[in-house]
């Protein structure tokens, strides 16, 4: 008889019964090693970037391998919101996938049918070729499917902000995720994550997004502003990254011991 696979709650799932924000960081160096050392770090969840990271397919199923093991969250951030690429990521076992630059309601509704099986949706089959169904071990897969897969979308320009609560409302976003970096240069504030004016418009987000009945997270590396965004109703919040603790850490040697 063949082994029946039981696949780990999502993330959706995990922010609904944690009872406190979920704290994590990113995984952008794309080395196996790096990612299970992170798992093992105590997070509560970790993302994988396929957006502004060199991760292809290969990589990608190469990192969940490695963080498997341990009590922590992976969720995949897509390059974009194509169907195609969803449908790759879902097969090769992210089952909690983010997908970056949603302005509007329509492209909203549009991700969501990209990771659903038809008739909700358009992702294409493939479960008993694929990593993401344990090769049809999991019992059900795809009747089950919607509730093996969170989905979260990213709203990071004035204009995404605008259209948060609408956005959040669409049936089948699980959340949203606030990027500052983008929204800053969006709004003419390149590089100014912290001006009183994009901290603003994160936090109209943070209203609109809650007041839709869907939980919000952001990114802020600044200690206290990440501590004033779950403040301000956060869910949950990415605080580092493994690439910037490693330049930064590598720097502070090199300060101690090399300064010439």
């Amino acid at each position: 008889m063949p082994l029946r696979v039981t696949l780990p709650p999502t993330f959706r799932d995990r922010l609904a019964s944690a009872g406190r924000p979920q704290a994590g960081m990113w995984v952008c160096s794309g080395s196996p090693a790096v990612a299970e050392i992170c798992a093992g770090a105590g997070l509560d969840w970790l993302l994988i970037d396929g957006e502004h990271s060199p991760v292809g397919l290969e990589t990608v199923t190469a990192l969940l391998r490695a963080v498997a093991p341990y009590p922590v969250t992976p969720v995949v951030r897509a390059p974009s919101g194509d169907a195609v690429v969803l449908k790759q990521f879902l097969d090769l076992g992210a089952q909690n996938v983010l997908v970056p630059m949603v302005d509007t309601a329509d492209q909203a509704r549009a991700v969501v049918r990209a990771v659903r099986y038809p008739p909700r949706g358009v992702r294409g089959v493939g479960s008993a070729l694929s990593r993401g169904a344990r090769w049809n071990r999991v019992e059900g897969y795809m009747r089950d499917a919607d509730r093996y897969v969170s989905l979260f979308v990213q709203v990071e320009s004035a204009a995404a902000v605008e259209s948060a609560g609408e956005i959040a409302a669409v049936d089948g976003v699980d959340g949203v995720f606030v990027g500052p970096s983008d929204l800053a240069a969006s709004m003419g504030l390149l590089g100014q994550q912290e001006h009183p004016d994009v901290v603003a418009a994160v936090h109209r987000a943070f209203e609109a997004v809650r007041s839709a009945g869907k939980p919000v997270g952001v990114n802020a590396f600044d200690p206290a502003l990440a501590q004033a965004y779950l403040d301000a109703g956060a869910s949950f919040v990415l605080v580092g990254a493994d690439v910037a603790l490693l330049a930064r850490g590598s720097e502070a040697l090199a300060d101690r011991w090399a300064a010439r």
